[in-house]
């Protein structure tokens, strides 16, 4: 069975499948999965657990021995493979094709790894343990989708945000998706239940750096050249998302009721291909270059 994995919890509520595989690109997800799995467990009885790590000189007889020590007190089991390179060798593939046909009642078995590539994922001992019990591939959401998954985690905890606020925290993380569940944890701590505004998200996010865009923003409002010029090698000093840096700079150009505000939008255009790897261009220069733009238009 394949699952994704925001199909994994009302799967859990059942009674546990023989084996579950979890592996993908994203690290947040393949540990919030294995962990669901583990809790799952303990909830239906397996109050025993051995780790297995399967790295350099791994024996894999040892997965064996494990599954048949089971507890002189008939205690249910999770044996907790891990494999860290993704790839068992030889060796490794044949032992897990034998060993899934040991698995019986009072056993449950997870297997870890991290992302596969398409040839492992057609291989016959990825599709033997996906055969046997549930495979579940936790890859990060597109970045079109992160809003929406930001959102869906902010719901866990009551709170909502509007689609501004969203795009800034996506533009801050980079697609980071362990660095937007912190963003989220850190907005449940700070902020009440309903909705959170941009401006309350702004400063939870941004008040660890000595240099933020906010203040990269206020400089150019204020038309402030040399604030905007100084607070750009900050953040670039600090190494800030670009896409933030863009974000915050955008937004200014689009708010700025000046004549050169579409060829500051077309600039921002450009940097934007250039953080995207479709256009060539020295980044930070061209920041400073539109900072420039929107900062001296007073006097164009």
């Amino acid at each position: 069975m394949q699952l994704r994995p925001e199909q994994l919890g009302p799967q859990l509520d059942k009674p546990l499948a023989p084996l579950y595989l979890v592996h993908g690109d994203e690290p947040l997800l393949v540990i919030e999965a294995a962990d669901a799995i583990r809790a799952a467990a303990r909830k239906q009885g397996f109050t025993e657990r051995e780790v297995l790590v399967a790295g350099a000189g791994f024996r894999w007889d040892d997965l064996f021995l494990a599954a048949g020590n089971l507890s002189l007190f008939g205690e249910a089991k999770v044996i907790d493979l891990r494999i860290p390179s993704g790839k068992p060798g030889r060796e490794g593939s044949e032992a897990l094709q034998r060993y899934i046909k040991t698995l019986g009642p009072g056993m449950v078995t997870l297997i870890t790894l991290p992302e596969l590539d398409w040839q492992v994922k057609k291989s016959t001992w990825v599709t033997a343990l996906s055969a046997a019990g549930v495979a579940i591939e936790c890859n990060a959401p597109p970045l079109a989708r992160l809003p929406q998954w930001l959102a869906e985690r902010l719901a866990r905890q009551q709170q909502t945000a509007p689609r501004a606020a969203l795009d800034f925290i996506a533009a801050h993380v980079e697609g980071n998706l362990l660095a937007a569940h912190q963003e989220i944890q850190k907005l449940g701590l700070l902020c009440p239940p309903g909705e959170i505004s941009l401006a309350q998200i702004e400063a939870a996010v941004l008040n660890v750096a000595r240099y933020d865009v906010s203040d990269l923003r206020e400089a150019v409002k204020a038309r402030d050249t040399v604030r905007a010029v100084r607070t750009l090698e900050g953040l670039k000093s600090e190494d800030a998302a670009p896409p933030l840096v863009l974000w915050a700079l955008a937004t200014e150009a689009r708010s700025a009721s000046v004549p050169s505000r579409m060829a500051a939008l077309l600039h921002a255009a450009k940097i934007d291909r250039i953080i995207k790897g479709l256009a060539r261009g020295d980044l930070w220069d061209e920041f400073l270059q539109l900072a420039l733009r929107l900062t001296r238009t007073r006097n164009a």
